[in-house]
């Protein structure tokens, strides 16, 4: 349940990613600046937490044993699923962006069959395949339906091409991220912790921020004050707070793969933050008809993911592997 609760509110924080983006580009910031700057001004702030632990040489050690899955799944899971979200705000509205990402709420379920769990018995340890969690994928159709229909009002109003460009990245990026999460957690294996984990993959977003950096720059030049402020915002917001949150969140149910699809699932409640983050900060119009019944059905579906994963993990699974 506290998994839960901690799934919920990241996903409070990670709704600024759909505002900001959206308020980035349509000031003409670069999608390529917005991805780039998420990480690159997180970083600092998730160093200084590490460093106050004291245990940024753990991380390190962690990430010469393994660079190259550093690299790779850091990266899948970092600016690469990212960059797609701000690809994608340059053509869709915020509430199209942040309504597709609930995509995320099944493909977290989907790509259980890839990894594997340690079961101990008789004969020792052995490791088997995940099955998808069918009492999750349910309770994630049921959330789907609210999300259909708060967008059904909306969607006559964008043409083909921006709710292909504004729809296609998204879903692609629902699956980076779990995907990045996952082999994270898989590699780590619980030698560090969700702060250490969070800055790591911001560093092994490095490398192609960079070059992210640099397109900006070549296309658009270098970001303004004002939208260094706002990605400075949407980096503490999304980058730091709701990174922490989520991965803390995923750590806490790592053994148990239909309270993990669940945690996944709450990243549902982006889709609401965000409504309610247009209406107070930009001045949108509060859902109505079957708009409001949507968002209501999405509450509903995330209290019925809360109730049905109640019960602690099994004892016999000890880790992902």
């Amino acid at each position: 349940m506290r998994a839960i609760v901690v799934g919920i509110l990241s996903s409070m924080f990670f709704s600024a990613t759909f505002i900001i983006n959206r308020a980035m580009n349509l000031s003409g910031t670069s999608w390529a600046w917005t991805a780039s700057l998420r990480f690159l001004l997180a970083i600092p702030f998730l160093f200084i937490i590490v460093a106050l632990r004291k245990n940024g040489r753990q991380l390190l050690t962690e990430m010469i044993k393994h660079p190259f899955q550093w690299l790779l799944w850091g990266t899948v899971g970092g600016v690469g699923f990212y960059s797609l979200l701000s690809f994608a705000a340059v053509y869709g509205p915020a509430w199209l962006t942040s309504g597709t990402w609930q995509v995320t709420i099944l493909a977290g379920a989907l790509l259980s069959p890839l990894f594997f769990v340690t079961v101990h018995t008789e004969k020792g340890e052995r490791k088997i395949r995940q099955t998808i969690p069918l009492k999750s994928v349910k309770i994630s159709l049921v959330i789907l339906i609210g999300v259909v229909f708060m967008q059904a009002k909306e969607a006559d109003h964008i043409s083909l091409k921006a709710f292909l460009l504004g729809f296609l990245p998204v879903v692609i990026a629902a699956f980076l991220y779990p995907l990045g999460n996952r082999k994270m957690m898989e590699l780590c294996q619980g030698r560090i912790d969700t702060f250490q984990r969070t800055l790591g993959m911001a560093l092994s977003s490095l490398p192609v921020s960079i070059l992210f950096a640099i397109y900006g720059t070549a296309t658009v030049g270098l970001p303004s004050k004002a939208q260094l402020s706002q990605a400075l915002l949407l980096a503490l917001c999304s980058g730091v707070a709701a990174s922490l949150l989520f991965f803390l969140a995923t750590d806490m149910a790592k053994n148990n793969m239909t309270l993990l699809a669940a945690v996944e699932s709450t990243q549902s409640g982006t889709m609401v933050f965000t409504v309610l983050g247009e209406v107070v900060l930009l001045n949108g119009a509060f859902p109505t008809g079957i708009s409001l019944v949507g968002m209501i059905v999405i509450m509903a579906g995330m209290v019925l993911n809360s109730l049905a994963n109640r019960k602690p993990a099994s004892p016999k699974r000890s880790r992902t592997a």
